[in-house]
Parts: C-alpha cells; sequence; structure tokens
C-alpha cells in the first residue's frame, strides 16, 4: 500500500521547492516535480522501454510519496519489477479477459466516495466460483480497476478503501493462493494509492458502480 510520509512546514525537497501542503500544489509546481522524476526514469532503459511517461501516469507516483522525487521513483521502479513477474496478471489489463468475473458481480466500485473522499471497492468472495476462473483472473480484476481509478486526481489525494464480503469463502478458494501468487499479491499492495484501508464484513453495501469505468 502507498503509504504517506508527513510533510512538515517548509520542508526543502530535492528539486528546492518548499512543500506546505502537497495537496494545493499549483500546476506550475507540479510540473517541475514530474519533469524530475521523468528525468530520472528515462536514464533507466527498462523504465523507458516499458512505459508511455506521461505527465498523468507520473503524478501518480509523486503524490503516493508526497512528491518526494526519489521516493517516488523507487515506486516506479518497483512497479515496473512486478509488471515484468507476474506477466500472468499484468500483460492482459482489458475488461474482456475478466468479463465472466464482472458479469457475476463479483467486484464493483461505490459511486460515493467515503467521508474522508477515498475510493471504496467491493469484493464479493462468493460470486468468484474457482472451477471456473483462477486466482490470478481474479487479482487481474482488482489491478484493472486500480489502474483505471488511480488516474483520479481525488483518488490520488486520498486513496481507496477496499471492503471484503467473505460470504461463501471456503477451501476451494483457499487452494487457489499458491506462495507464488501470495507473494505477487503483497508486493503489488505497494504500488496503489495513498491511504489505503480493508475491512470485511457480510453488508451488501448499495449503489455498486461499474468497475470498468475510465475515469481518466
Amino acid at each position: 500500500m502507498w503509504s504517506r510520509h508527513d510533510v512538515k512546514f517548509g520542508e526543502e525537497r530535492d528539486i528546492g521547492l518548499p512543500l506546505e501542503n502537497v495537496n494545493d500544489l499549483t500546476d506550475d509546481s507540479l510540473k517541475v516535480y514530474v519533469s524530475k522524476l521523468r528525468d530520472r526514469a528515462e536514464q533507466e532503459a527498462n523504465i523507458s522501454c516499458e512505459l508511455h511517461l506521461s505527465d498523468h501516469f507520473l503524478v501518480r507516483f509523486l503524490r503516493a510519496r508526497d512528491f518526494d522525487v526519489d521516493l517516488s521513483f523507487k515506486l516506479l521502479v518497483n512497479y515496473v519489477k512486478w509488471r515484468k513477474e507476474c506477466p500472468e496478471i499484468a500483460l492482459n489489463l482489458h475488461p474482456s479477459s475478466v468479463l465472466g468475473l464482472l458479469q457475476n458481480n463479483y467486484h464493483g466500485v461505490l459511486r460515493s466516495r467515503d467521508p474522508t473522499g477515498s475510493r471504496v471497492l467491493i469484493y464479493r468472495i462468493g460470486r468468484w466460483n474457482p472451477k471456473h476462473f483462477t486466482a490470478y483472473e481474479v487479482f487481474r480484476v482488482s489491478l484493472i480497476t486500480s489502474e483505471l481509478i488511480v488516474r483520479e486526481t481525488e483518488t490520488q489525494r486520498h486513496g481507496l478503501k477496499a471492503i471484503f464480503d467473505l460470504q461463501g469463502w471456503c477451501f476451494s478458494h483457499a487452494l487457489q493462493i499458491n506462495p507464488s501468487l501470495a507473494k505477487h499479491i503483497s508486493s503489488v499492495l505497494t504500488v496503489g494509492s495513498r491511504n489505503n484501508e480493508t475491512a470485511s464484513g457480510d453488508d451488501e453495501p448499495e449503489h455498486i458502480g461499474s468497475p470498468t469505468r475510465d475515469t481518466g
């Protein structure tokens, strides 16, 4: 999970900009940080060849690390590394690849944010039939959603919260989570949005939106 690093009043970063509130940076200030991170990324062949280093893409890594360029760069490196190490999930991030799970209403996003401004994701484990869908496909659903909603500025600022409805969880689900997949999942949890939280329960939420809505 992308954790927040506290910013002190007047703190100087490696490109010399004092920060009072990272969420209130002007567009010109953002461009300076983005340019600095892009310069670092373009020096790494593994990154520059793999990704389109647009402003919108880079700024989400900066916001996740409160515009600390060094930490943002490390996060970007880990992101690229994870995508290479887990092609079973990362190479086919298209809704059509998990259409059955989406139609089963396994995963959804609340239309409204919570009081803190976070996006709220819903996972209904009982809607996942392990005979029809692998754990890799299940996790790909989450990654597709995350890649879409993390484009939202408010989500970059306020993070995500996840609710897991464990009704229907059984041994056949657990058997799908092998050590290799568990390692990949734990790794990618650091490549997300800030201030993430999870909860579990049996309550059925209302107003579930489409998990594939492109809000970027």
